[in-house]
């Protein structure tokens, strides 16, 4: 039987995304009520510029106090989409305590702050659901929470940022180095004025402090993943990418160890096999792959931002919790029961792509070779190219401790016949 009374949502923010949350909760509202078994009626939006000219919005609905629009107590789910630490996290707790579920898009918040807005929203009996905060329209947290829920997931590998892997795409494709490429993505609007948060890592850790989190039933914060930004990556790394039959992302790697007593969560650029599936995902474009014991290997890919994809995701979010409010349920809250210790950068295991610039003399690659043997770090294949003086090696190691593996580079640079270690990357998705 179809409720009457109406559902009542409150949206904070409305920029590009909340905008087009607004316009399709309109524009769909018949089959959303449908879908849900109730209306759903948008009460209230809370906004910091009350005059912006906002196209198909409601001006009655503005409002700038968002404290009192969440604290109404009539308001059955709050959609969260303005970003940042606070005041996004009083609003959300202060939500919860009148009542209402919480949709967010807030992937900084969550990275940080997880823990307590699902423990606040158990003991407030309500939802917090976010799927748009991890990569757009893609279905990544609802398949990891439920589809999966029942098998044993080991890795998460995927390109979780559209800006960078847009700059990167222009650089394999064209040969243009990192500023000219950053200079591309920004005129076209796939990157902000200000890049760093997506150039420099910060976007990708919070969303695979997330994932990890999910796939593996444990807590892991922002502050757990290891971070690297692909500013430093050269036109020189793609030609020897190639030369591998690899190319060059920039990488949200989450795993659980070999042994199962640890998991780790890191971000970086590496070299990749053109055979690999996420080698073809171009322009600014996302993909996930994950890999788990019973369903073996899947992929996820689609547009990971933008103000459309993203409210798709919002909007498949707060069906879920509409429905739950119908059912007077609540959907699966933090599975973190694991408990399992997150490892330090230096305790994975990784490849290594190191060239070397060296003096063109004989017995430079058996000195090279013995330091990574008294490291303990095997080699799999070296490249050696001579002229005038002047050499360049290129090794590719086995998998090894990447501390072992940062202590081997080291040492390098020591050597009196090493005149520079001029790249170094990791090598991903054997």
């Amino acid at each position: 039987m179809m409720r009457t009374r109406p559902l009542k949502v409150a949206l904070l923010g409305c920029g590009v995304v909340g905008s087009e949350v607004t316009r399709i909760m309109t524009t769909h509202a018949d089959d959303l009520t449908q879908r849900i078994g109730a209306p759903v009626e948008l009460v209230g939006i809370a906004v910091r510029r009350p005059d912006r000219v906002r196209e198909g919005v409601p001006q009655e609905l503005i409002t700038t106090d968002a404290t009192a629009l969440v604290k109404r107590g009539d308001i059955d789910v709050v959609i969260e989409v303005i970003g940042g630490i606070e005041p996004a996290r009083t609003l959300i707790t202060t939500a919860f305590e009148h009542g209402a579920s919480v949709v967010s898009a807030n992937k900084a918040l969550l990275a940080q702050d997880g823990a307590a807005l699902h423990a606040a929203a158990e003991q407030h009996g309500v939802d917090l659901y976010y799927e748009a905060a991890v990569a757009g329209a893609i279905p990544l947290v609802r398949p990891l929470r439920e589809s999966l829920a029942g098998d044993r997931v080991n890795r998460v590998l995927g390109i979780v940022n559209g800006t960078t892997n847009f700059i990167l795409d222009k650089m394999d494709s064209s040969g243009a180095g990192y500023s000219e490429a950053l200079d591309e993505a920004t005129a076209l609007g796939y990157a902000e004025a200000d890049p760093t948060a997506d150039v420099e890592g910060f976007d990708a850790a919070a969303k695979a402090a997330i994932l990890a989190g999910i796939a593996f039933h444990t807590r892991v914060r922002l502050d757990d993943v290891h971070r690297e930004g692909m500013t430093e990556v050269t036109a020189a790394d793609f030609a020897s990418a190639k030369q591998m039959g690899c190319t060059i992302k920039l990488l949200a790697i989450c795993e659980r160890a070999a042994d199962g007593r640890s998991v780790s969560a890191r971000v970086h650029p590496a070299m990749i096999p053109l055979t690999h599936p996420l080698a073809s995902v171009r322009e600014a474009y996302n993909a996930v792959f994950i890999e788990a014991d019973a369903a073996g290997q899947l992929m996820f890919y689609g547009p990971g931002a933008g103000g459309a994809p993203t409210a798709s995701a919002v909007l498949g979010d707060l069906v879920a919790v509409c429905r739950n409010k119908v059912a007077e349920a609540t959907g699966p809250g933090e599975s973190a029961y694991t408990r399992l210790p997150v490892s330090t950068m230096g305790e994975v295991v990784t490849r290594y792509h190191i060239s070397l610039d060296v003096a063109d003399k004989p017995g430079v690659l058996a000195q090279v070779a013995t330091v990574f043997a008294e490291h303990g770090v095997s080699i799999d294949t070296v490249r050696q190219q001579g002229k005038d003086g002047e050499a360049s090696l290129v090794v590719v190691t086995h998998r090894a401790p990447d501390a072992a593996l940062s202590a081997t580079v080291e040492a390098l640079r020591r050597l009196d016949t090493v005149r520079d270690v001029a790249s170094i990357m990791r090598v991903e998705g054997e």
